[in-house]
């Protein structure tokens, strides 16, 4: 039996030993047996009783002490990126210490609320802060969930306000962050369910009344993760930058490169104009100008601006606000096309032939001043002879000669037959306290063709450029539909009457016939949305697979640097490539992002999807907000979806969507086909299909998660027999909890 190690021996023991520091793992350590065990269970005892050592369960460790090696939990990235992470554990008086993150090259990516084992390090610089290596990731971050915090008998409990969740979480007296009753909060997962009781969890910010109108977009902010305040570089930096002047930039201020936008557009990154081609080669030809604001000049690799504005990926856009890439001092100012202001921009002059295709293209780096900013509707009336009296002065000189170009630009877009959705877009109107004024479709008129089919040059002009400059870009990819859903689409439009033939290699005409073939009719919105659920999601990558959708070879976005990261690097790739004043190698594509592209793409996919997702549930929670005063009301609609626990209905009036529970449909039961998307009754053997007509009764609306719930009242003109519960299956409410989650699994495609 060997001796019992000195107090000394002892703590310089635990110090190099973190992770084994039982009595057992000493007893092994120095050899302990029989009396001498307790021995040192006596001395861990009294040493504890003086202050020199700390206990946790049956660990010990030197008190005051940081083991060589930690459990930590990523707690923040600050405004330079760095990450910042503190002990998981900690049961010293005092603060949790904060280390810095230094991360390698090979080691995972890792972000906030993600757990990792790490050695401490010394940093070799004056005034360093404690510092650690990733030795490995050992967990990803808490779940996180925006819910209603509630008083109760036993405690605290948050119910989430996202249906497809139907748990409670638990919340102890210590981690309530002072929350009221019935406020919304926004807490982690600290902890599973013990057998059949609650998980933990602890609420980490306040977010004030739920029912408040502007309740309904920061929901969906903290729901999906949007990052919402700048830190405090990024702001400096925007607030620091100055106009440009015109330098070596080619001076477009003479051309007349009018914007138009929404009339409530809070940016303005894209201009355009038109001329006819005084070329005499080009008979009959256009010359078009399409200028893009030049983020790039303001927004350089490795900024604070920049590692923000990857962050975030995108703007998000919401009814009642804009959560923008860039701090607004560069969005809604100095990178913003302000009528009357000496702009940067990149431009791209495209020269099309009397046929309206592309016949050449080059780009620039300029500065240009628009002389007007139009909204859609002001620009329409101007082309359609109803001039205001900002208009009047360019209906010769900017509005006909655009028109012309884009009549021509147009005829080419139809020949080359890119997919020709007809999807009506809706609008919420909000009072200035936030409320649902109204839901109106908006009006698609030629003039935001005239805008699309232009950026649409632009991009392909961008894409072509940088590739035969053998500069790598980040290109807009859309594959074609998979087999399995074009399998159910084609079972749709047999349901309809349509064919969508077999054995061939898909190409866009196919499914313009298709769609072509039920315009006008009462399919025709249900075929539409049929169509594009057959899509794939769009996605950046710097390989490219072409664009299914536009029926284009290559796409790379280049026209609104403001709110997409992604067209940031094509804007840099074009400045590296041209090689363009005032210095390529600050504002131009680094080679270190060049390397990067392929997590870059993955990573504004990402945000993209869910910027998608948070605006598409604010939508549906303005809906239920705007409906909830009607529950009782009849109305009007479409089968829009089927499933095996209900219907899915989109109201005529507003678009919104909602829920009949298969419990809902009456006395019958009633089989699902997946293969035909119907119901039939087993009974009755009532059918009921995708695009089905019917009337329904609004018996439920939930604002805070955008549920609606709906009673059938006739299918088809035919009324149905008065409903009751069956014994099948659950309630409505049950039900309803799922209508959300489905509806993301229907193959909603991205922006393109």
């Amino acid at each position: 039996m060997r001796e019992l190690p000195s107090e000394a021996q002892l703590l310089e023991w635990l110090r190099d030993n973190p992770t084994t520091t039982t009595k057992r793992d000493i007893s092994r350590a120095f050899g302990l047996k029989g009396a001498a065990k307790v021995e040192l269970k006596q001395m861990l005892a009294r040493l504890a009783r003086e202050g020199k050592i700390e206990k946790r369960g049956r660990r010990a460790r030197p008190a005051g002490d940081l083991p060589p090696v930690l459990v930590l939990r990523v707690v923040s990235v600050d405004a330079e990126g760095e990450l910042w992470a503190e002990p998981e554990d900690w049961e010293t008086e005092g603060e949790r210490p904060r280390f810095l993150v230094q991360t390698r090259r090979d080691d995972p990516a890792l972000g906030q609320g993600d757990r990792l084992l790490g050695r401490r390090i010394t940093l070799d610089t004056p005034e360093a802060p404690l510092a650690v290596r990733v030795i490995r990731r050992i967990g990803m971050g808490p779940s996180r969930v925006i819910g209603i915090y509630h008083e109760t008998e036993s405690g605290g409990r948050i119910a989430a306000i996202d249906k497809k969740t139907d748990r409670d979480w638990r919340v102890e007296p210590g981690d309530r962050a002072g929350a009221r009753e019935g406020e919304l909060v926004e807490a982690e997962q600290i902890g599973s369910a013990r057998g059949h009781g609650l998980p933990r969890a602890r609420v980490i910010a306040r977010l004030g009344d739920p029912t408040a109108p502007k309740s309904v977009s920061l929901i969906a902010i903290h729901e999906h993760g949007i990052p919402d305040d700048f830190p405090d570089a990024a702001l400096a930096e925007a607030e620091a930058a100055k106009p440009v002047r015109i330098g070596r930039r080619e001076d477009l201020r003479d051309l007349p490169l009018v914007t138009i936008d929404p009339e409530d557009a809070r940016d303005h990154d894209d201009a355009i104009c038109a001329a006819p081609d005084d070329d005499p080669e080009n008979p009959g030809g256009h010359v078009v100008w399409v200028a893009i604001a030049d983020v790039a000049h303001y927004v350089t690799p490795g900024s604070a601006l920049d590692r923000e504005a990857l962050r975030r990926g995108n703007s998000t856009y919401f009814p009642d606000r804009v959560v923008p890439m860039l701090p607004e001092a560069l969005s809604a100012d100095l990178c913003s096309l302000v009528a009357g202001k000496n702009r940067p921009c990149v431009a791209v002059r495209l020269v099309l032939n009397a046929d309206g295709e592309k016949i050449s293209h080059r780009f620039t780096r300029g500065l240009m001043r628009s002389p007007a900013s139009l909204s859609y509707e002001q620009a329409q009336a101007a082309a359609d002879g109803r001039p205001d009296k900002a208009t009047a002065p360019l209906v010769e000189t900017v509005i006909a000669p655009l028109w012309a170009a884009w009549r021509a630009a147009h005829g080419a877009r139809d020949r080359r037959a890119p997919l020709n959705l007809d999807l009506p877009e809706r609008k919420i109107v909000l009072s200035d306290e936030g409320k649902v004024v109204s839901v109106n479709f908006c009006d698609r008129f030629d003039a935001h063709k005239v805008v699309e089919d232009f950026m649409i040059l632009a991009n392909v002009a961008a894409a072509e450029t940088l590739e035969s400059q053998r500069t790598r870009l980040l290109y807009r990819v859309h594959e074609e539909p998979s087999p399995e859903k074009l399998d159910a689409l084609r079972e749709t439009a047999e349901s309809v009457g349509q064919t969508l033939a077999k054995g061939q290699v898909l190409k866009t005409a196919h499914l313009n016939r298709l769609l072509d073939g039920v315009a006008g009719t009462e399919h025709a919105e249900m075929i539409n949305i049929s169509v594009l659920r057959s899509m794939t999601q769009a996605y950046y990558a710097p390989e490219n697979f072409g664009h299914f959708g536009l029926n284009l070879p290559r796409y790379g976005h280049f026209t609104s640097p403001i709110r997409r990261y992604a067209d940031l690097i094509v804007h840099r790739a074009l400045i590296r490539a041209h090689g363009w004043p005032p210095d390529p190698k600050k504002d131009g594509l680094s080679r270190e992002t060049e390397v990067d592209l392929p997590e870059i793409g993955e990573h504004i996919s990402m945000t993209e999807r869910r910027s998608m997702m948070a605006e598409r549930d604010t939508i549906d929670r303005y809906l239920a907000a705007y409906l909830a005063d009607r529950v009782g009301s009849e109305f009007d609609g479409r089968v829009s979806g089927v499933a095996r626990f209900g219907l899915f209905v989109k109201l005529d009036e507003t678009g919104a969507d909602g829920l009949i529970p298969i419990s809902m449909l009456g006395r019958e039961y009633f089989t699902y086909d997946p293969d035909s998307q119907t119901l039939t009754g087993e009974k009755s053997r009532r059918r009921i299909g995708l695009g089905d007509r019917v009337t329904v009764r609004l018996s439920e609306a939930a604002p805070v998660t955008g549920g609606l719930l709906f009673e059938l009242l006739a299918i088809e003109g035919r009324a149905m027999p008065r409903t009751g519960r069956t014994t099948r299956g659950p309630g409505p409410r049950a039900k309803l909890s799922r209508s959300r989650s489905f509806a993301r699994k229907k193959g909603k495609t991205g922006r393109r």
